[in-house]
């Protein structure tokens, strides 16, 4: 297939879900940047793939985008996430879990599970993303 050849009727049809995703995902990012336990880097590589199938313009401004571009195209090419991403990561899920036992020492430990459950799972993350490759140099 050549890049004349028009997209399929099924991709087609689904293309404007596909552009939604992509805007939805793109804004539930840059809000993590903000808020603290919310994700970034997942949400900005559901809008680098959903933009692929929905929206070439967002695609093409994803991966040039000087911050966003090399993680995207890292993980793209390798399924690999660089070291600094890997430790920014790390770092900002640890204030986080900081900050739920703060918050659980002030108010209280009567409901625990409010806490442990959200750490539980920047652990499992951590450690997923610490199995990722690095991209080659």
């Amino acid at each position: 297939m050549n890049d004349d050849t028009p997209p399929p009727a099924s991709s087609r049809r689904f293309r404007w879900a596909w552009w939604l995703l992509a805007y939805a995902s793109l804004g539930t990012g840059i809000l993590g940047i903000f808020v603290p336990g919310l994700p970034t880097t997942v949400f900005i590589l559901i809008a680098a793939y959903a933009a692929s199938r929905g929206s070439d313009r967002l695609h093409h401004y994803l991966l040039s985008h000087p911050r966003f571009g090399p993680m995207i195209r890292d993980w793209q090419a390798h399924g690999a996430v660089s070291r600094r991403a890997k430790w920014a990561a790390t770092w900002a899920m640890l204030a986080c879990a900081l900050i739920l036992l703060a918050v659980m020492l002030i108010a209280g430990p009567h409901r625990l599970w409010m806490v442990l459950l959200p750490i539980g799972c920047m652990a499992v993350v951590a450690t997923w993303l610490w199995r990722r490759p690095e991209p080659p140099r």
